[in-house]
Formats: structure tokens, C-alpha cells, sequence
């Protein structure tokens, strides 16, 4: 009879050998302390996020939604960070936990350190899914300077660090262009649609993000889909419509969709039919638009109205 036993246990070393160098890949040593990161060498000092960019070097994307640098942090330990608020304005101490290969999270929020140095810091943003996390990371960077180093070397200039660059500019031209040719490649403004009342009928008012704990102070929804709640007083009968309006760069209204469900599609096409033209005789008439702009470049964009009419008054 063959004895087997060597080949098995020559089969069994193989595979637990690359079990072991699959375990092993990707992970990162830091000053001895295995697979966690140490922040140790830059506990204490004070950094502010300078610049945040896609993988393609832009800030912005296709819906017009821009990387804005908004941190300002320091490790206070290896489980513990301290966090800018600029809501209370002082800063927060957040609990810090450390994973593999150079990932944390804080501030409910998971990040991987990229390149970290008394100077800078750079940190990629990683998506999280329910218990998991994509360490694959979402391929957003944001980048840090100490503010020793701005302070000393930038002379504190960072208003120019934090501008969009010149490929932003290209790229929200070339949307532009786009948008204000066909409406329905419309994208958020940064600097987004304003409205005013020319008549003392009609009440505007604009709905405000508050920036929160809960929302990580990202009040961006103001600009990403702006909302306004106008009132008419003397209206030819009580009603309200919530829909959505296409703003061109001439300021030139434009009827987008109704912003509620309908189970019935009568029903759709006679609310718009009501809300469309609510638009064209009061709103058309009686408000003075400015169209959005981004980086100076006025494009067309989308925002949405809540029209409360009151008959009489």
C-alpha cells in the first residue's frame, strides 16, 4: 500500500501558506504595532482639510455637487480625535477606532490614511454599508496641512489653496454649456437660483439646512436642491402644489414635475395642468428670478416650490 501521508501533509503546508499570504496582503505595519495605524508621532498637532478631490483631480461632479474642504481635526490619541465644529464652534472630542491597513473611523465617518506627516495628511473616504465597509474607498482624498506649516510656509493664504482649480472651471463650463442648450442636463448651482417677490401678495421663503451632528454640519442640500415655500394672499381659490421648476441663465421659468405621488394618472395630469399653471400666471408674473451660477458661470438648474394659494385676505 502507498502511504499518503506525506503528499497530504506537503498539500495541507501549500494551502496554509497561502491562506497566510492572503491574510497578510494589503496590510500595513506601523511602528511595530501590528495592523493598526499609530498616530502617535502627530498626536497634538492641528491640522485643517485644505482641498477635497475625486480621483480625477476635480471637485465637482456631473450634478454639480462639489468636494468642499471642511475639517479642521488633530488626533488627541490613538482613540480619540478632536473635531471642529462649526456649528458650537470650538472643537469636539470624537472617539477613534482603528482598523486594518490603515483605516479608522471617527466622527462617524471611515477614512484610510493615505500619507501622514507633522506637515500634511492626506485621507481617503471609504463607504459604508450597514455593519460593512468598502475598503476599496470611494476615491475621494482629502488633503490636510498642519497649521504650523500654513502658518509658517503659506503665510496662512489658504483661501487660494481652497479655490476649484482650473480643470474645475473647464468641466463646469462644459456642463454649462450642455445644460443651458437642453434643460434636462440641468445641474445644481452652487450659487443656486434666488427669488423675490414683486408684489406684496405674494411671501417668499427659503428653506434652510441646519448643519448638525447627524448631517456632519454638509449643509449642501441648499445649494444641491434649493426649496422655497411661497404664499399668495387674494388668490382666485385656496390650494397648494408642491413641483419642481427648470431656472434658464436668461432667469426664464421652466415647469419640471409635480413633487408628490399620484396612484391615479388622471389625477397626475390634472395637477400638473393646475400647478403648470399657477407657474404661468402668478409665479411668471409676480417674482423676480436670478439664475444659478457656479464658478461665476450662470447655467440653467432645477429647484423646487411649495405654492400655497389663500383666496381672499
Amino acid at each position: 500500500m502507498i502511504n499518503t501521508k506525506p503528499f497530504a501533509n506537503l498539500i495541507s503546508l501549500v494551502l496554509i501558506s497561502a491562506c497566510l499570504g492572503c491574510k497578510q496582503r494589503n496590510i500595513v505595519k506601523h511602528g511595530g504595532e501590528k495592523d493598526l495605524i499609530s498616530f502617535k508621532p502627530v498626536f497634538g498637532i492641528s491640522y485643517t482639510e485644505i482641498a477635497r478631490r475625486s480621483e480625477n483631480g476635480l471637485s465637482f461632479n456631473s450634478a454639480g455637487y462639489q468636494l468642499e474642504p471642511q475639517w479642521k481635526m488633530k488626533f488627541v490619541s490613538n482613540d480619540s480625535a478632536s473635531i471642529y465644529s462649526p456649528l458650537k464652534k470650538r472643537f469636539i472630542n470624537f472617539p477613534l477606532t482603528r482598523g486594518y491597513d490603515s483605516i479608522f473611523n471617527t466622527a462617524r465617518t471611515w477614512l484610510k490614511v493615505k500619507t501622514m506627516t507633522k506637515d500634511s495628511l492626506i485621507l481617503e473616504l471609504l463607504k459604508a454599508y450597514a455593519d460593512s465597509v468598502d475598503t476599496r474607498g470611494a476615491k475621494v482624498y482629502m488633503t490636510f496641512y498642519a497649521d504650523n506649516y500654513t502658518a509658517n510656509v503659506l503665510h496662512n493664504n489658504l483661501s487660494k489653496c481652497k479655490t476649484p482649480g482650473f480643470k474645475d472651471t473647464v468641466y463646469i463650463k462644459r456642463l454649462a454649456d450642455s445644460a443651458n442648450k437642453n434643460i434636462d442636463k440641468a445641474f445644481a448651482a452652487r450659487q443656486p437660483v434666488e427669488l423675490t417677490s414683486s408684489s406684496n401678495r405674494i411671501t417668499i421663503e427659503k428653506r434652510c439646512a441646519e448643519p448638525s451632528m447627524l448631517n456632519n454640519f454638509d449643509t449642501s442640500s441648499e445649494y444641491m436642491w434649493p426649496e422655497f415655500d411661497i404664499t399668495i394672499n387674494k388668490a382666485y381659490a385656496n390650494f397648494y402644489y408642491s413641483f419642481s421648476i427648470l431656472v434658464d441663465p436668461k432667469g426664464n421659468m421652466h415647469y419640471g414635475k409635480p413633487l408628490t405621488v399620484f396612484l391615479e394618472e388622471d389625477r397626475k395630469v390634472n395637477y400638473i395642468h393646475l400647478s403648470k399653471a399657477v407657474m404661468e400666471s402668478y409665479l411668471k408674473f409676480y417674482l423676480n428670478v436670478k439664475p444659478g451660477s457656479t464658478l461665476g458661470i450662470v447655467h440653467t438648474s432645477e429647484i423646487a416650490v411649495h405654492v400655497t394659494g389663500k383666496r381672499g385676505g
